[in-house]
């Protein structure tokens, strides 16, 4: 399945959810559950986002933008962590004002039933995205995936306290609850912040040279060395450079066929990783 398709069937199953949570609080009275439904609000934001992050990304390059549009998913990523950061604090408020109130919890079992219904589907909407960013490698993907999969693990510590609260009658319970989602949820917010930064500043990737090093190490008998193997990550793609020695006496010809072989074979083993190679003759290296 296509990204631009998973992106509209993520924003259609996110309304529904949201309207099963907030059907949930209705019918509960219970911020914690709020608290979960103003998370699947953000949910749909992201979502929303993330699809014209891929619109965005699958654009070709252009004169403007010569190695293509594929960081807009870094900073869509990133933008995602600010609206998880600022629905955590709106969900801290809302409980800290419910400790100072009065209100008891209403039809719980009714409104956990009505959770389990939208949890469920944001598991499988969770599992459909976790394959398609595998499939298609997109950053985007992956983060709204991981995102759905937070929502799913707090929403189940919620029904957990919150049937401890029915049994017990400890209404602070609720309030509890909204504290502890609202730290899962900061959490998330603030590591996905993290990581579009760190991707954002060409941090280096280590796996992906390890990929090419050992793709280089098979043409020892061709050139000489190797050396300044640089890396850094857009989108869903790995741009890469490397310095290759060889002899004085080796011909254009030659090196360029060499350079044709290596290219060949790492985007068999690894098609999202560009590979620039800067040829180096050998006396430079007595220099």
């Amino acid at each position: 399945m296509k990204k631009k398709e998973v992106a509209l069937i993520v924003i259609m199953v996110g309304i529904i959810v949201f309207c099963l949570k907030y059907w949930s609080y209705l019918v509960s009275n219970s911020v914690a559950l709020l608290s979960d439904a103003l998370e699947s609000v953000v949910n749909i934001l992201a979502s929303v986002m993330m699809l014209f992050s891929i619109l965005i990304s699958e654009k070709p390059p252009d004169e403007t933008h010569n190695y293509g549009h594929q960081k807009i998913e870094d900073i869509s990523s990133g933008l995602e962590g600010i609206f998880i950061i600022a629905a955590a604090l709106l969900i801290i408020n809302t409980a800290i004002g419910r400790l100072f109130e009065s209100a008891g919890l209403l039809e719980l079992n009714l409104a956990i039933g009505i959770s389990i219904i939208a949890t469920f589907l944001n598991a499988g909407i969770s599992v459909l995205l976790m394959r398609t960013a595998k499939h298609n490698e997109s950053v985007a993907l992956e983060g709204d995936a991981k995102h759905l999969l937070s929502d799913v693990i707090s929403t189940v510590g919620v029904w957990i306290g919150l049937l401890i609260a029915q049994v017990t009658s400890w209404q602070f319970m609720d309030s509890f609850l909204a504290f502890i989602v609202s730290a899962i949820i900061l959490k998330m917010g603030i590591g996905l912040v993290l990581r579009s930064t760190k991707r954002l500043m060409d941090h280096s990737c280590p796996d992906e040279e390890q990929v090419i090093e050992e793709v280089l190490s098979k043409y020892q008998t061709k050139v000489i060395e190797f050396h300044d193997l640089k890396t850094r990550k857009q989108g869903s793609r790995i741009l890469a450079e490397v310095h290759l020695t060889v002899e004085d006496s080796m011909s254009v010809r030659k090196a360029h066929d060499i350079i044709d072989e290596i290219e060949n074979e790492l985007e068999k083993i690894s098609p999202n990783i560009v590979l620039t190679i800067h040829i180096d003759p050998e006396s430079e290296m007595r220099l």
